[in-house]
């Protein structure tokens, strides 16, 4: 609970979209798992356009508990990761701590994760190893996972578990965007962030229904391309262009080649008749092109950098540094 005039080292952040029946639930486990901290916390709901009366329970929720319960009103539906920014915005605690509302996430554990940041992490991960959802849930789930973490090298077990902690530093440096909220603690590893996977509890869904299908797995692989873009190239785009124009480049010298080849010892076919010559010049060309756009991406790089006084590396901390 927080302390009179005292900031929150703690903020549990909570998108809500249609929890009408869990929120008073939700309430009750959160101030039974925390209350025992020996530091001042609170609640961030945010309601995501909810339409069966969620808005009314977080306004009793966040008076009858004024010191601890805070809430976000979104005007409409925005989705999940637009409500774990609009927490992250709002957000006091020098951590932060992002759950699900659904009950399927435990309360309980998170003072396991607060313990392990205090031994030197800046990221608690949960994973969900007895995950309480159906076979068609979890096989796409289970894919995605091992696509992520082979694409971006952080090796976790469960993206799609929303119960993490935070370190404030770590995540307060980029923009969420689609449906990337799963993937900030690829982002974090980006800035260097220490990173810890531990098992967690999950309980089957008690009241009302899942709110996302099979159909966000396609919006995820998507969103990947752009994780790994800004992950491996975002500081110089010039590599991965360069290194296309350089291989289609590559490719089209190879064809030109065959083609000389094909005419002098094969068919015979003069070369402005063989389809061979064409394809030469069209790898050639989208070869420029690709480094053409490779070197526009490098100013646009250096422009957000510059422009925004943003540096291409961060510090942990400082040693008799003034």
């Amino acid at each position: 609970m927080l302390a009179l005039n005292m900031p929150p080292y703690l903020t549990v952040v909570i998108p809500v979209y249609n929890e009408v029946e869990n929120l008073p639930l939700l309430h009750k486990a959160l101030h039974e798992a925390l209350d025992g901290l020996s530091r001042p916390w609170e609640v961030i709901f945010v309601d995501d356009g909810s339409s069966d009366g969620s808005v009314e329970v977080l306004e009793k929720l966040a008076a009858s508990d004024p010191g601890t319960i805070r809430v976000v009103e979104f005007r409409r539906n925005f989705g999940q990761t637009a409500a774990v920014a609009a927490g992250i915005d709002h957000a006091q605690g020098e951590i932060i701590v992002m759950m699900d509302a659904d009950l399927q996430n435990d309360p309980a554990d998170i003072p396991m994760m607060l313990q392990k940041l205090d031994e030197g992490f800046d990221v608690i991960s949960g994973w969900r190893v007895k995950r309480k959802d159906t076979f068609r849930r979890r096989l796409p789930s289970r894919i995605a996972n091992g696509l992520i973490s082979m694409v971006t090298g952080v090796q976790l077990h469960d993206y799609g578990c929303t119960l993490k902690a935070y370190r404030r530093e770590v995540i307060t440096g980029f923009r969420l965007y689609g449906e990337m909220h799963r993937f900030i603690p690829v982002y974090a590893r980006m800035v260097g962030a220490k990173i810890l996977e531990v098992r967690v509890r999950h309980h089957p869904r008690r009241f009302g229904k899942a709110k996302y299908g099979l159909g966000r797995t396609l919006k995820v692989v998507l969103d990947l391309f752009t994780v790994k873009f800004l992950l491996s190239y975002a500081a110089k785009p010039i590599y991965l262009f360069g290194g296309a124009g350089f291989l289609l480049m590559g490719g089209s010298f190879l064809t030109l080649i065959y083609a000389i080849i094909d005419r002098l010892f094969i068919s015979g076919v003069h070369l402005n008749r063989n389809p061979l010559l064409t394809l030469s010049v069209m790898l050639f060309t989208m070869g420029f092109q690709s480094i053409l756009m490779g070197l526009l991406a490098e100013m646009v790089a250096r422009t957000y950098h510059e422009s925004q006084d943003k540096r291409t590396y961060t510090v942990r901390r400082k040693i008799n540094c003034q």
